[in-house]
C-alpha cells in the first residue's frame, strides 16, 4: 500500500523531488511519528524527554519507523540482532541504551548520537584521545573495530564515503544524517 501511495504522489510531484527523496523522507516521517508517544513515555521516565524529536530521528535512520524492532536495539539488549520482536520493547531498550550514552558523552549530542550506532565503547575512545567529536575520530573508530573484527565480513561499507577509508564498522555518517532528520520532527510540533 505505501508503495502505492508513493506512485501517486510521484505521479503529482516533479521528477527532482522525487530523486531528492523528499516523498520518500515524508512518508517515513509520518511512519515514524506513530511512535512519538511511546518514545515520550520512555524518554520522560529516563529524564530526556526533551530528546523526543533526537529519539525518533534515530528511529527513522534505523528503520523507517518499520518492523517489530524499529530502534533495531536487540544489539544493546542481547548482543545480536533479533531478540526483540516488540515495537515498544524496542523504544522501551533504545530510549534506555539511548539514555546511557548521552549521560556516559556528558550531554555531548553528536557523541551520545553516533555512540548509538558504534556502542558505547565509542565514547571511552573519544574520551582516551582528544576527547573532542570529529569526523576524523569517527572514521579512525570505524576502521579500527572493522580491521580488529573477529569476521569482518559481517560488516558492510554503507557508504561510498566509508569505502576510502576501510571504515566500514557502523555508519560514519550516522549522527550527521540523525540531527539532520531532527528537524523533521521538531516541526512537526511546532
Amino acid at each position: 500500500m505505501m508503495f502505492a501511495v508513493l506512485y501517486i504522489i510521484s505521479l503529482q510531484t516533479s521528477e527532482r523531488t522525487v530523486k531528492d527523496n523528499t516523498i520518500v523522507q515524508y512518508v517515513f516521517t509520518q511512519i515514524v511519528e506513530q511512535h512519538r508517544e511511546t518514545v515520550q513515555l520512555y524518554a520522560k521516565e529516563h529524564g530526556i524527554e526533551e530528546y523526543t524529536d533526537v529519539l525518533l530521528a534515530i528511529i527513522l535512520q534505523e528503520s523507517g519507523g518499520r518492523g517489530a524492532d524499529p530502534m533495531q536495539s536487540s544489539e544493546s539488549l542481547c548482543g545480536e540482532v533479533g531478540c526483540i520482536s516488540d515495537a515498544r520493547q524496542s523504544i522501551e531498550q533504545g530510549v534506555h541504551y539511548f539514555a546511557a550514552a548521552l549521560e556516559k558523552a556528558g550531554g555531548d549530542l553528536p557523541l551520545a548520537v553516533q555512540s548509538y550506532n558504534f556502542g558505547l565503547g565509542f565514547i571511552d575512545y573519544v574520551q582516551k584521545n582528544d576527547g573532542e567529536f570529529s569526523d576524523e575520530i569517527v572514521i579512525e573508530f570505524s576502521k579500527m573495530m572493522y580491521e580488529q573484527a573477529d569476521d569482518p565480513t559481517k560488516y558492510s561499507c554503507l557508504r561510498e564515503e566509508a569505502k576510502q577509508y576501510n571504515a566500514c564498522y557502523g555508519d560514519i555518517l550516522y549522527a550527521e544524517e540523525v540531527l539532520s532528520y531532527k528537524q523533521k520532527f521538531a516541526e512537526k510540533v511546532e
